[in-house]
């Protein structure tokens, strides 16, 4: 008798008096299903039949479902439906979140609220529907809210409604800014006739140790496959049943994605932001991935200084609509005659530091914030930060986005930073300080197929000006060339 391995199988070859048989294990057990060839040797055998046998590891239905993947479309927006859960007694207020990321005739979705609300019909919002009754479920956590009940079948209650050609169901919170472009560009990734639960963790380390670092955090939301989604629905009530004792909705997807066997995929442009404070170090130093979500607005200080947080938002969109690929995305560069280390966010802010930096140390969040339970803990973060400098020579000189504007004759994107006015420290360093220019105009061609290459830093550099502009700095943002490297 001889076995071996093919496609997955163990194949058993037994050679009986003038025939050969190869078996393999049946579905229904520990019996097996057997051929008998004629009398070959074993080897033979296994070679002559080896086409029939690939069969058996792509039934015809599989098969026919790759050819149709081949001739399908990219997944565009209109392929993606949101399921935004809400409350009631917040929605004067987080509303105006969803306005600023809701495209009216192009997004798809519903917000889900725990009683109707009164809303103009010109407001530009998601159809608003009311979540079905949770009575029934057992709600013991005495720290939480039975509304995560109500929020954990956001999903499932979307995909109650029959909407046509849904590839991707994305979940977020009343209070999560969603870059759509970005979404389809992340999801755009995976096939979608598969099932895929896609999402992040959050930034504190204590947060995902007391939930699961395999859950992705509602708030910085998630999407999930439709096949996944369909299955979820069969068995969420169950499910739910048999976790009363969790804290929210996040926890519970996670519980019923554990039991059908579907692992988390990490997508780190998806934020919980589970901080407090300034989130200048992080917005300032953004991983390079295209930036999905903003979370917990209501928590954070407004991303611009002086604006109210909508407001500064706004504002971010307006260079979200020029280049929304590029959106926070960081380029270092160095200015070699004036000794200065610069920090791009483009759409955000520009900073320069007096001094070499690495580009080690500037791709690593300084922490202008503290973390979820108000300290200032550095060994509660789930990644690398750094400490805000207490060297007064190496305080950052801040230049916040202004305006942005796109050139078509050049192809090329205008954006004015100004200089946040605060009072430099006293320096002792015989290096020209920052402090006169008070604008940092940056060029950029957009590049909307960034993300279909491998995932790198743009670079960036200072143009040349003449004297007579001495209170502005002239710089470039865009693809590295061949060489060109980020140098101190």
């Amino acid at each position: 008798m001889d076995s071996r391995n093919y496609c997955g199988l163990r194949l058993s070859f037994v050679k009986h008096t003038g025939l050969i048989s190869y078996c393999w294990p049946s579905d229904k057990g520990s019996s097996r299903d057997c051929v008998i060839t004629s009398n070959i040797s074993t080897t033979e055998a296994f070679s002559s039949n080896a086409s029939s046998l690939s069969t058996l590891d792509q039934e015809p239905q599989e098969r026919n479902e790759e050819y149709v993947r081949k001739k399908e479309p990219e997944t565009e927006l209109k392929h993606i439906v949101f399921g935004v859960a809400a409350s009631s007694n917040l929605w004067d207020k987080r509303k105006e979140y969803i306005k600023l990321w809701w495209k009216p005739g192009e997004t798809r979705g519903v917000v889900w609220l725990d009683k109707y609300v009164k809303n103009s019909r010109n407001e530009g919002l998601p159809d608003i529907r009311i979540s079905g009754d949770t009575s029934k479920f057992l709600y013991t956590n005495r720290q939480g809210q039975r509304s995560a009940l109500r929020i954990s079948r956001v999903v499932s209650e979307t995909l109650r409604l029959g909407l046509k050609d849904v590839r991707w169901f994305v979940m977020g919170d009343d209070d999560t800014v969603f870059v759509v472009e970005n979404v389809v560009r992340v999801l755009s990734k995976y096939d979608h006739n598969q099932y895929y639960y896609i999402g992040s963790s959050s930034e504190s380390h204590v947060q995902n140790i007391f939930f699961s670092y395999a859950m992705a955090f509602g708030g910085g939301g998630f999407a999930i496959s439709y096949p996944l989604a369909k299955e979820l629905e069969k068995m969420q009530d169950r499910c739910i049943q048999r976790y009363p004792g969790l804290y929210g909705s996040d926890d519970r997807i996670q519980a019923c994605m554990a039991e059908l066997g579907v692992p988390l995929t990490k997508e780190r442009g998806f934020h919980q932001y589970d901080v407090y404070g300034n989130l200048l170090g992080l917005l300032g130093a953004h991983p390079v991935t295209p930036l999905v979500s903003l979370h917990h607005l209501d928590v954070v200080d407004p991303i611009f200084p002086g604006m109210s947080q909508v407001s500064g938002l706004q504002r971010l969109f307006e260079s979200a609509k020029l280049d929304s690929a590029s959106l926070m995305q960081q380029s270092i560069c160095y200015d070699k005659d004036k000794y200065w280390s610069i920090s791009v966010s483009f759409g955000y802010v520009v900073q320069i530091i007096r001094g070499n930096i690495s580009p080690r140390e500037l791709e690593m969040p300084t922490r202008t914030f503290l973390n979820w339970y108000r300290r200032a803990d550095y060994t509660a973060y789930a990644f690398n930060t750094r400490p805000v400098t207490k060297h007064p020579c190496q305080k950052p000189f801040v230049y916040y986005m202004n305006t942005a504007k796109y050139d078509r004759s050049r192809n090329q994107i205008i954006g004015i930073y100004y200089r946040h006015r605060e009072p430099a420290p006293y320096c002792r360093w015989k290096v020209e300080s920052p402090e006169n220019i008070n604008n940092i105009v940056l060029l950029k061609k957009p590049d909307s197929n960034r993300w279909k290459k491998s995932p790198r830093r743009h670079c960036c550099g200072v143009l040349p000006s003449n004297n007579n502009s001495k209170s502005n700095l002239y710089m470039w943002v865009g693809s590295c060339r061949d060489g060109e490297i980020s140098e101190l």
